[in-house]
């Protein structure tokens, strides 16, 4: 596995790393036995990188990781996010930026996650109510009493990015970015260039969408959250599949997956950018880990070029209620 430095001063972590909320919500049942196997299988073969958040299955996903990290905390660079509130039984109670909330939230990760410190911990969500420099003043706090290492934002504007960094060092952004799902490339990725930011990259699949395993609403289970995306409806999906289809013929020219070759045209935005795909199958993360692998002709650097300037994505990636809590 080829290694990425996340951020001027950031950790060395691998180019490929591994989401794991879908291991414990959001895509229908899991098991918790297999989610242990895919986990320390990525750490065999070099992803160092995995991805949590205290919301994730209203903390469950931060114990299942502390399971692993039990026996390998030598072995992981762990990133956890605190911010969007949860109560007991999964209710939604808003996004928390308070500098008091911050001390509590960081505390009860740790306690779940059965670790001294948090390598990576980022902000969930910005919380428009509290001024940016008082939320990170509260983590800087943390970094100094020895809780955590580097600090993040996830979908950041580039200006809360600017007044964020002025009060501590941000190591990495965390934001939606894929081949259907460019809008960073406007503003925000250039602020984060400037200001020596990594950028990882979320849902590089696009929910899964990118692999063309899912050609209609029918191939998700009935409580998969994607069934509430505006780019799953019936009304968009069908057209979003053209470039699907597209890719898919690259692909096989290829000889890889469109999978693969939706990650390793994200690997080839620049060397500062870390994909994290989420998956429960080992199958599937052998394959997400080749494509870290793959580097792409200039012939296939033109070719996804004018894909991409043929295609018109539908729909939004959220609901309206949850475009409202990005780029803020």
């Amino acid at each position: 596995m080829s290694m990425r430095q996340l951020g001027s001063h950031g950790p060395r972590v691998s180019a490929m790393g591994l989401g794991c909320m879908g291991m414990s919500e959001f895509y229908g049942a899991a098991d918790e036995s297999n989610s242990l196997a895919v986990l320390h299988h990525a750490l065999d073969l070099g992803v160092n990188f995995l991805d949590t958040a205290d919301m994730y299955g209203v903390g469950a996903n931060e114990r299942l990781l502390a399971r692993v990290l039990a026996t390998r905390r030598d072995d992981v660079v762990l990133a956890t996010k605190f911010g969007i509130r949860r109560g007991p039984d999964g209710e939604r109670l808003g996004v928390s930026g308070r500098p008091d909330y911050v001390r509590a939230a960081c505390d009860a990760s740790l306690q779940r996650l059965g670790i001294d410190t948090i390598d990576l911990y980022y902000q969930h969500r910005v919380d428009p109510s509290v001024p940016i420099e008082e939320t990170v003043g509260a983590m800087a706090d943390l970094v100094d009493a020895g809780k955590v290492r580097w600090l993040g934002l996830s979908e950041a504007s580039a200006t809360t990015l600017r007044r964020a960094a002025r009060v501590h060092p941000i190591t990495a952004l965390q934001s939606e970015y894929s081949l259907t799902s460019r809008d960073i490339e406007a503003d925000v990725l250039p602020a984060c260039r400037e200001l020596g930011i990594g950028l990882v990259a979320y849902s590089p699949l696009g929910r899964g969408f990118l692999s063309g395993a899912i050609q209609t609403t029918d191939d998700l289970a009935p409580d998969d959250f994607r069934r509430h995306l505006p780019r799953f409806s019936d009304a968009n999906l069908s057209s979003n599949l053209e470039l699907v289809a597209a890719i898919t013929e690259l692909a096989a020219i290829r000889g890889v997956l469109p999978a693969q070759l939706a990650l390793a045209w994200l690997l080839d935005q620049g060397e500062d950018i870390v994909p994290i795909p989420g998956t429960r199958r080992i199958g599937r993360l052998e394959q997400n880990v080749a494509a870290a692998a793959i580097t792409l002709s200039e012939h296939e650097r033109r070719a996804i070029s004018a894909i991409l300037a043929a295609s018109q994505v539908l729909g939004s990636r959220y609901p309206e209620a949850g475009m409202a809590m990005v780029n803020v």
